[in-house]
């Protein structure tokens, strides 16, 4: 049987919303690749930050004492803040 114009255009129709949903779909997941790699990127930064100074050796601290869910507390249970060492340097100069 021949398919008419309407079942033609239906069937486009259709195909088209779900070209659309998985651009969709693939946009959604580069932007919490994006958004995951930006919170790595500046937790790194941060704890590298701890290491040279203890203003953000404090903050550090009191982020994780703080985090609101106990299963991400137990992730930081056996590190500990990195001490700023000792030096008679600006902090906020990269040596």
């Amino acid at each position: 049987m021949a398919e008419t114009e309407l079942e033609r255009a239906e069937k486009r129709y259709v195909q088209a919303k779900a070209r659309l949903q998985a651009l969709k779909n693939r946009e959604s997941t580069r932007q919490r690749k994006l958004d995951t790699r930006r919170k790595v990127i500046l937790g790194g930064a941060l704890m590298d930050l701890a290491e040279r100074d203890s203003g953000a050796a404090a903050m550090l601290d009191r982020l994780i004492r703080n985090l609101p869910r106990e299963h991400d507390r137990k992730a930081f249970a056996d590190w500990r803040t990195p001490a700023p060492a000792p030096s008679g340097s600006d902090p906020e100069t990269p040596s």
